[in-house]
């Protein structure tokens, strides 16, 4: 496991930079095609993926490592990232994957091609979408 420290002196730090930033190192230590696989958010606690009773000081960093992350990437005092290089991993290519929302505002994951003609989330061709679940927007 390799670990590497970014300065970063803005308190003002979005996810979206923090991640581009944590990519773009990967990259500069041989990771042709860097993944995030786990991280975490000091100052909210926010980690991911979530584990109902997990630490979030640490759960993180157990799922990311014990699933193939080989980079730990820190910025500044917020953000930290497990990376994984998945350049031997098959690709997909295009999911027919989309997010709806029913009337009472609950959103699902659904499969296009079982949609009926309205668009509406049905039982056989969406799930709810939760913490195991990926917006795929």
């Amino acid at each position: 496991m390799r670990n590497v420290h970014i300065d970063y002196p803005s308190a003002d730090l979005s996810y979206q930079r923090a991640s581009l930033i944590a990519r773009d190192t990967a990259c500069d230590n041989q990771m042709a095609d860097p993944t995030i696989i786990a991280w975490h958010r000091s100052s909210s606690q926010d980690v991911s993926p979530s584990f109902a009773g997990g630490n979030p000081d640490n759960w993180w960093a157990k799922y990311g490592e014990g699933n193939g992350g080989r980079l730990e990437v820190s910025i500044g005092d917020e953000y930290q990232f497990m990376l994984m290089d998945t350049r031997a991993y098959e690709r997909l290519g295009s999911f027919p994957l989309r997010n709806l929302k029913d009337e009472a505002g609950i959103e699902y994951l659904c499969l296009i091609p079982m949609l009926d003609d309205t668009g509406r989330p049905r039982r056989d061709a969406c799930s709810p979408l939760d913490d195991w679940l990926a917006d795929q927007f």
